[in-house]
């Protein structure tokens, strides 16, 4: 793993099966004398069920797993100054100070190196890792079991989904057993085999602590273990308690960058996918709906009559996109995709990305409190699509307004500002006073698109729109901020 990542990343999982505590209370007999010194059993057992041979595991898939190591150029400090920054461009021609080898400058960026894992998937050489292990990687020098060392080439690596495809030079490698990750349980043991710290083919143990679990809203529903992972365990393989593979270890939540019980696993049968896209084209084509959406909060459910948060929130539609097109409406509730009812909004862009672009895909919303089917044909998602520009000020703007009942204060927008939007009305808040706007989430710059559904046009609309709230009642607001828009409640005080 490289040791520009900052944060924590990754692979490796555990699992040392414990030894139960003898505690001795009085004499001991010979019977307990016997047992003690009877060899142990092939497998530990608790109450009568019979734990995972974890050590016939290790030695099955031992050598099908590889050490990574990397070289390559640090770009970081590029990266942070930008091509504008004049240090940006004084660093680049002089180099770094402190640097080794750059004592004068010279121009050189700092090399980056880190180490990772992986495992071999074909006979002739192919393996699965992290995206990020060989990101910007100049050499990958792979070590296997028997010492032996390989320079890979990367066949194709996807930063979505932190899954790339190596391949070195020999043949009649071993090679794991894929298993089906859709089949996974929480409480199954599982075991993983990495390089911590560097520390190569040590193997650790724990159970699944969660599936289809969301990191924000990706294309990867992470499997969710308490085995042990730390940098270096990066791609390496998480086995279950047949011997197969279910995972590659991607990343872990810590605050110190080491391992605090929660280790996240890609899904084997999601990298496969990847995988085969990989060999094929060098590049992962996604499904794309054409949609902006928001999770779902209690305050949400009630305002559109939901019975409780779930399911993915509509903000906004893309024009002439695949969910326009289909009849999808900002505010709409997107509740299941092809028959998978949705717990959460970050279940939805796995499933969508999944799905095979130009196939049909149905979805059920919830709209006016009615459901609908609606039939969506899945457009390509675009990896190099450009973010409009945000909203920015104005010399010539009107006059603001207090609008006492939400605790904001509001500008209408000028020609020039709804034209870079490219939005057709609205009002901008310039101040949001402490009270329900705030604790609501509504801040400065934020542009209300719509005010209990209705469409605003004019600070005039939006005090039509939203009446006299009385204390508790709510005021369902639409706004758009930076690049996007989101729904928001705002909840009336006394």
């Amino acid at each position: 793993m490289s040791q520009a990542r900052v944060g924590v990343v990754l692979t490796l999982i555990a699992l040392a099966v414990g030894a139960g505590l003898y505690a001795q209370t009085g004499a001991q007999t010979d019977v307990e004398a016997a047992a003690m010194q009877a060899p142990a059993p092939a497998a530990l057992s608790a109450g009568g069920i019979a734990l995972p041979d974890f050590r016939q595991i290790v030695r099955s898939n031992r050598d099908a797993v590889v050490q990574i190591a990397v070289r390559g150029t640090d770009h970081s400090m590029e990266e942070q100054f930008g091509e504008d920054s004049p240090l940006g461009e004084f660093f680049r021609r002089f180099g770094i100070p402190g640097q080794p080898g750059q004592p004068g400058g010279g121009g050189q960026a700092p090399e980056r190196s880190g180490t990772g894992s992986g495992f071999i998937i074909e006979a002739d050489g192919r393996i699965l890792t992290n995206a990020h292990v060989v990101k910007d990687a100049d050499e990958i020098l792979v070590t296997l079991s028997d010492n032996r060392e390989f320079k890979a080439k990367v066949l194709g690596a996807d930063e979505r989904t932190d899954v790339a495809l190596i391949e070195i030079e020999a043949k009649g490698l071993p090679v794991v057993r894929m298993g089906n990750s859709d089949q996974l349980e929480v409480g199954e043991w599982v075991l993983a085999i990495g390089a911590p710290f560097g520390m190569s083919y040590t193997a650790t143990q724990g159970i699944v602590s969660a599936t289809e679990r969301q990191l924000r809203e990706t294309y990867v529903p992470f499997i969710q273990t308490d085995a042990a992972v730390n940098p270096g365990n990066s791609g390496g393989p998480l086995f279950n308690s047949r011997g197969e593979v279910i995972g590659i270890n991607s990343q872990i939540l810590s605050g110190s960058g080491g391992y605090m019980g929660l280790s996240f696993a890609i899904p084997i049968n999601t990298a496969n996918l990847i995988a085969r896209q990989l060999a094929d084209k060098g590049f992962v084509e996604r499904g794309y709906l054409g949609i902006q959406f928001q999770a779902v909060t209690g305050a949400h459910a009630r305002a559109f009559g939901l019975d409780r948060p779930r399911g993915a929130l509509v903000a906004s539609v893309e024009p002439d996109g695949p969910a326009e097109k289909a009849g999808v409406k900002p505010g709409d509730i997107v509740l299941s995709y092809n028959g998978k009812q949705l717990e959460s909004s970050g279940e939805l862009p796995p499933l969508v990305g999944a799905t095979p672009v130009g196939s049909k895909a149905s979805i059920e919303v919830l709209r006016d409190g009615q459901k609908r089917e609606l039939a969506v044909t899945i457009g390509k998602l675009k990896e190099d699509a450009t973010a409009s520009a945000a909203p920015r000020g104005n010399p010539q703007q009107p006059a603001e307004a207090s609008e006492s009942r939400l605790g904001i204060t509001v500008s209408e927008l000028t020609k020039e500002q709804l034209l870079e939007l490219d939005i057709d009305g609205g009002v901008l808040i310039t101040t949001v006073q402490q009270g329900p706007a705030a604790r609501a989430g509504l801040a400065r710059g934020d542009v209300i698109l719509e005010a209990n559904r209705q469409h605003i046009g004019s600070i005039k609309d939006l005090r039509e729109a939203i009446g006299e709230p009385k204390e508790g009642e709510q005021t369902l607001l639409l706004v758009r901020r930076g690049e996007g828009s989101l729904f928001i409640v705002v909840e009336a005080a006394e």
